[in-house]
């Protein structure tokens, strides 16, 4: 019964044409995988290996569709997301296209613009975790901020990428609905319209990442952002989604981080970098996420509705840095995963 379930969401969420032409597929494939089900009670052998033989026979055809279903970049893709950076490594100086810094006045309504950037990575500082909260305590999205001397943040964010006048849905996240994107883009962009416009509660942690290993990760993110632009990928709501992508990048560059299921349940994250001593020990938690909770202050960096130019130094007032720990030295030897 799982696969018929299956398939029929497959069916649902991935089969072109009319909705009348789905839905009738979807009773088919149902009443198929209901008829083999109940052939296998109390029913003579041939008439048993007639159903099972047809519903594996149908199987099989769904899944060679499913298989030749790929992901596209060539879509009608929402504003948002209609761009992928591109970036130009030049020894210490990276040049990145499409950075978005868009000027949010509501979420339909806003003032689109894409810059070129250019930073040096001897000059990155910081590595930060936000955190932004929109579904309950244990579902949040995850991005990551680069900060650079001159106090310029670059953040990195794995989304959908959503068609025009698509909106998310979880269980299409399981069934191919959606391509990835990865997003590099201004902090009054993409932190603030989660706060102030979307009304999600944000929350900014200081991560202890070593220089060279955050160097590393922020080419990491370059990396796969031209992999997605020059082979596209699905977003899997469990496999690859705003949190285990990040997890993949950097247990390559500090092997032996530990699984968790925190990983799945990303609102629960700062307490698996808190364990990893990646966060500042010296304080609890709870104080760490309620100096971390960037809302109020957020709102009062709002000029008439558009984000005044000491914003990201707005928001971190009061936000501890990390402390002596550095992550990756940090992880005990009982809990490295090699």
């Amino acid at each position: 019964m799982s696969a018929t379930l299956w398939g029929a969401l497959a069916l649902f969420y991935q089969l072109p044409g009319p909705s009348a032409v789905v839905v009738t597929v979807m009773v088919v494939w149902g009443l198929l995988g209901l008829s083999a089900t109940l052939m296998t009670l109390r029913v003579p052998i041939v008439r048993r290996r007639i159903a099972l033989g047809a519903w594996l026979l149908a199987l099989a055809v769904l899944l060679i569709w499913w298989q030749s279903i790929a992901p596209r970049n060539d879509r009608d893709w929402a504003d948002d997301v209609s761009r992928l950076p591109h970036a130009v490594v030049d020894g210490d100086l990276v040049t990145i296209d499409n950075v978005r810094n868009f000027d949010w006045q509501t979420p339909e309504r806003y003032t689109e613009r894409w810059e070129t950037r250019t930073y040096r990575l001897s000059e990155l500082t910081s590595t930060d975790l936000i955190v932004s909260y929109w579904m309950g305590p244990a579902i949040a999205h995850t991005l990551v901020s680069f900060g650079f001397d001159d106090g310029r943040q670059l953040v990195f964010s794995v989304e959908i990428r959503r068609q025009r006048n698509e909106a998310f849905s979880a269980i299409g996240g399981f069934f191919k609905q959606f391509e990835m994107a990865l997003v590099a883009a201004d902090e009054h962009d993409i932190v603030r319209t989660r706060s102030n416009v979307r009304a999600e509660e944000v929350y900014l942690y200081r991560v202890a990442l070593p220089e060279e290993a955050a160097r590393t990760l922020f080419l990491a993110y370059l990396d796969e952002a031209d992999d997605l632009r020059d082979t596209p990928a699905f977003y899997n709501t469990l496999t690859s989604n705003c949190t285990t992508l990040v997890f993949d990048m950097v247990k390559n560059i500090i092997p032996g981080l530990p699984t968790d299921y925190r990983l799945l349940l990303s609102g629960y994250l700062p307490g698996y970098l808190y364990d990893l001593k990646a966060l500042d020990t010296s304080r609890p938690l709870v104080e760490l996420k309620s100096r971390g909770h960037i809302n109020s202050r957020a709102l009062a960096a709002d000029n008439g509705g558009h984000a005044f130019p000491g914003f990201s130094e707005w928001i971190r007032r009061g936000v501890p840095a990390p402390g002596g720990h550095l992550l990756g030295a940090a992880i005990p030897d009982d809990q490295r995963h090699d």
